[in-house]
């Protein structure tokens, strides 16, 4: 456990840093071009590089030691910050002003990958669990690492907004570089315990996606779990591309990443509490309903153009996302071997995130141009404008209310099925679906 916990306090610096570069870009990109379409475009950019990198990922975290994948992420993130920093130093300030500025979107897919890096630790973290954690435990330990989670959100939102409105991106990268670095050395003399690397006999270590898939497909009703989750990050790109826009058109800047700060700490009320009394007998149980508790709240959460209630709905929404997180890397640390789930966390990651680049390239300018028109001057001011509210703001809001219906009526849908029984009695069997070294 205390080796778990040094990588659990390794991975906040380093995602603390990820994280506060992310948040950051989304607030300066909106605040100098004032455009919800760049800002959607930018969390779509960052979306397909997470679902295209996932795989590949996945295949590094199998084929070599954890620790040095974690090393290898933070020396990527930490050489492009740095090279960032200076293309920040020697452009103009009012290069960032055009939304079409080729330095502009030169200097954002650069950040972006930096960002991206740091989902190596995303995918090595969970078969460290599995290594470091006896298997009755570790749906509490995900619980834990679901609480760093939202201490890391915690930090990244309580600065990330003060330091765009104090200097841009200058000391946001000037922090970046100097984390990134702690967090490195820090590593370096992490003792992590590692058995001997997996490979198949006379082959070199490869992506391999036709062996993962086999291994997916193999497990009865994993492949369901894996579309259902891609179905609800299809809509859950809706609010990637659209809160911060929705947020910031109600406070300001400095405002909104305070109450990002407070809003965080749903994180680790959830976590914690999951670290505390675990997800029950059948996680999958608990991750259902977990969607339906968060389909339901954001059906309502900007039903009226309220600060309080927008807080509260998102409050309630973040304390239950940690138990579908930890449902699912639960399940999959039981029922898939180790020396796969590297490949098999990485394919789960880039089919899930495949869907939300979709609807966050699409979602701004389907705003923009019907739903902000059709409730500020079009058919919607006349039909819900007298109790809904009229304006851009209500457009966006209007938008969210109808991807929480759409969520809750597929979720209640998806728990009917042959494939959640299927999964569910996988799971209780407490047998993985083949001895260990097989497919490796």
């Amino acid at each position: 456990m205390k080796t778990f916990y040094q990588i659990l306090g390794n991975t906040l610096l380093a995602n603390v840093t990820n994280m506060t570069v992310w948040f950051a870009l989304i607030f300066f990109i909106f605040l100098e071009t004032h455009s919800v379409t760049a800002t959607s475009i930018v969390s779509g950019i960052y979306l397909v590089a997470v679902a295209v990198s996932g795989i590949w990922f996945g295949s590094l975290v199998d084929h070599n030691k954890k620790k040095n994948v974690m090393i290898l992420s933070g020396f990527i993130s930490l050489i492009i910050y740095s090279i960032g920093f200076l293309i920040y130093l020697t452009v103009p300030a009012e290069t960032w002003k055009n939304p079409a500025s080729t330095t502009l979107w030169f200097f954002v897919p650069l950040l972006l990958m930096g960002v991206i890096a740091g989902n190596l630790r995303g995918i090595a973290l969970p078969t460290l669990v599995t290594i470091l954690i006896p298997e009755d435990s570790r749906d509490k330990a995900n619980g834990l690492v679901g609480t760093t989670t939202g201490i890391i959100f915690l930090i990244t939102s309580a600065i990330s907004g003060f330091l765009v409105a104090h200097s841009g991106m200058y000391l946001v990268l000037i922090l970046a570089m100097v984390v990134m670095a702690i967090s490195i050395a820090h590593l370096f003399f992490t003792e992590i315990p590692e058995k001997e690397i997996v490979h198949l006999e006379g082959q070199p270590p490869k992506v391999d996606l036709r062996g993962t898939f086999a291994v997916v497909v193999a497990i009865p009703g994993l492949i369901a779990l894996i579309f259902f989750s891609t179905f609800n990050n299809f809509l859950g790109g809706v609010f990637m591309g659209l809160m911060d826009a929705y947020g910031l058109s109600l406070v300001s800047v400095q405002v909104w990443g305070v109450l990002w700060a407070i809003l965080s700490c749903g994180f680790i009320v959830g976590g914690l509490s999951i670290a505390k009394w675990g997800l029950g007998k059948n996680p999958l149980f608990a991750m259902f309903a977990a969607n339906i508790v968060i389909w339901i709240i954001s059906s309502v959460f900007t039903i009226q153009p309220s600060i309080i209630l927008l807080c509260v709905g998102m409050f309630i929404y973040i304390s239950v996302v940690p138990f579908i997180e930890a449902a699912e890397h639960t399940i999959i640390q039981k029922v898939v071997p180790l020396e796969r789930q590297g490949r098999v966390f990485g394919f789960a990651q880039s089919v899930e995130m495949s869907a939300s680049p979709l609807t966050t390239f699409m979602i701004g300018p389907i705003t923009e141009l019907f739903f902000i028109p059709f409730m500020t001057t079009g058919l919607g001011v006349e039909l819900i404008g007298g109790w809904f509210g009229t304006g851009a703001d209500r457009g966006i809001a209007l938008v969210f209310t109808l991807t929480g219906i759409i969520g809750l009526i597929v979720t209640l849908i998806a728990m009917k099925t042959k494939y959640y029984r299927l999964l569910s009695d996988r799971y209780m069997k407490d047998k993985n679906i083949m001895p260990k070294g097989e497919l490796a």
